[in-house]
């Protein structure tokens, strides 16, 4: 690929045409691309995270940031007032559009290795301009891109580096936001989720940042977006090794969780609800945020245990 037909170089004249934005500076060829002299040689000075850097001297463009061994600009308009030369200040540091190193007092989505969701801003023959909160978007080139990406979608992105030129960038290609497999994972272990894509049976979600799993419409009872994180557990491992998910503890635990949830709408409405076994769904779902296979077996729990009273004309109340 020619220097001409570049991401980064089409990206420069895109973003300069069509939306007036600082210019991206080309790539060099992968095998003398460069990053800037300073960062390539000092290990402290960490690209793409937040970092709590000392001010080091001031000038006209903004204050001077101690960086490693050397220094970085954070411009005047991110520089709080009243700022002094010994000043600590919490910044993020990214490379600008001359792949020097720059700091913000905005925070992006995310740092360098996280997975989060990030909408598209803008759209072009060469990647994808992801709205991450800071001036200059997170492009995803499209060699890592996993499938179509169409503006005003939200998609799963996880923020990475490239170490030879220290620029960060996006990906959403599975073999980068997933790192393993299910074989591990067991029935009722209680996982981290990340929302990864939406469809009519379900959520697919990253389980662990590892494999994904589906969390089915019938297991949820909230509505989630893509890049939500919650807590869940394993329903099942398939053969084939997909993953069968649900936000409700299994077993025992969660019908315990359930009776509570239950107690506790109790007391908050006067001791008394008109839901019971009888109910439909849809009025169990609404005051309880449980299916009524849950709502039973809770009940049929709390009356075992002697602290509720059943009745079929007013439903359940708190035994007093």
């Amino acid at each position: 690929m020619s220097e001409e037909t570049t991401p980064w170089k089409q990206a420069e004249k895109f973003l300069r045409k069509s939306q007036n934005r600082p210019s991206l500076k080309q790539p060099q060829s992968s095998s003398s691309r460069q990053s800037h002299p300073f960062l390539a040689k000092d290990p402290d000075a960490v690209v793409g995270q937040f970092q709590d850097l000392t001010v080091k001297n001031l000038s006209d463009y903004g204050v001077y940031l101690s960086f490693g061994q050397d220094r970085v600009l954070l411009p005047n308009k991110y520089v709080p007032e009243n700022t002094a030369v010994g000043q600590t200040i919490r910044v993020f540091v990214y490379t600008d559009s001359e792949d020097r190193p720059v700091a913000t007092t905005l925070e992006p989505a995310g740092v360098v290795g996280d997975v989060v969701g990030l909408k598209v801003k803008d759209t072009a023959p060469f990647g994808i301009f992801m709205d991450w909160g800071l001036e200059k978007d997170l492009l995803v080139p499209r060699s890592e891109q996993e499938g179509r990406m169409e503006p005003g979608e939200t998609h799963l992105v996880r923020i990475c580096l490239d170490e030879s030129t220290h620029r960060i960038y996006g990906s959403t290609l599975m073999s980068n936001l997933a790192s393993g497999d299910a074989g591990e994972l067991s029935y009722g272990e209680a996982v981290e989720l990340i929302i990864h894509s939406i469809s009519p049976i379900g959520y697919t979600a990253l389980i662990n940042k590892t494999c994904l799993g589906m969390l089915y419409k019938n297991e949820t009872f909230e509505d989630l977006s893509i890049g939500d994180r919650c807590r869940g557990y394993v329903l099942r491992v398939r053969e084939d090794g997909k993953v069968d998910l649900t936000l409700k503890q299994p077993g025992y635990a969660s019908v315990e969780g359930s009776a509570q949830k239950i107690i506790q709408v109790l007391e908050a409405g006067g001791g008394v609800s008109p839901c019971h076994d009888k109910s439909r769904p849809e009025e169990i779902q609404a005051a309880f945020a449980m299916s009524k296979k849950e709502f039973k077996r809770a009940v049929g729990s709390l009356y075992k245990q002697g602290r509720i009273t059943l009745h079929k004309a007013d439903g359940i109340r708190l035994k007093s």
